[in-house]
């Protein structure tokens, strides 16, 4: 046999935990019966932790206690996580593996019917991350010359590119 705690503790379980449960299931909302047998079991463990606390001549109405703190405790639990959820946003979906190599073969295409110094501008600048002043130093001209060959060789590669996706 166990310590009188345990023994008390079982006689507990056993006479109260049907109470213990419908007093949960009868006040349940937001959560769902999924929730149920945690609850019923969150509240026996502070039950059996706190054995010595519970009045003998209250044990059901001081479990009861315990229950709805514990209801309460997972009602807020379920606003938080609601409220956070509400802040996400839906991922995206991804490209299927097809449609990243249409597009890779389309892409390079579309660069390959460039000329050097156009694939060279938009390459610097979308690969390397160089702005129009440093295309200009690199290519050794001045910015306005750079915008000029950058904004030139986009509109040459988006006129490839929407030609490539047609075929």
């Amino acid at each position: 046999m166990g310590s009188p705690q345990d023994d008390r503790f079982r006689r507990l379980v056993h006479e109260h935990t049907a109470a213990i449960g419908n007093y949960i299931r009868r006040r349940l909302y937001p959560l769902t019966l999924a929730d149920l047998d945690d609850l019923v079991e969150e509240t026996l463990l502070v039950v059996w932790r706190r054995i010595d606390d519970v009045p003998n001549d209250a044990e059901l109405p001081w479990m009861i206690g315990v229950a709805r703190n514990v209801l309460r405790n997972a009602r807020r639990s379920q606003y938080r996580r609601s409220n956070f959820e509400s802040t996400l946003s839906v991922a995206p979906d991804n490209p299927s593996a097809e449609d990243l190599v249409i597009a890779d073969a389309s892409v390079r295409d579309a660069l390959l019917s460039l000329n050097d110094d156009d694939r060279e501008v938009l390459m610097l600048n979308a690969w390397d991350g160089l702005d129009t002043h440093a295309l200009g130093i690199a290519l050794s001209i001045t910015t306005n010359a750079a915008a000029v060959r950058l904004t030139r060789a986009q509109a040459r590669f988006r006129e490839r590119f929407a030609a490539a996706q047609v075929i």
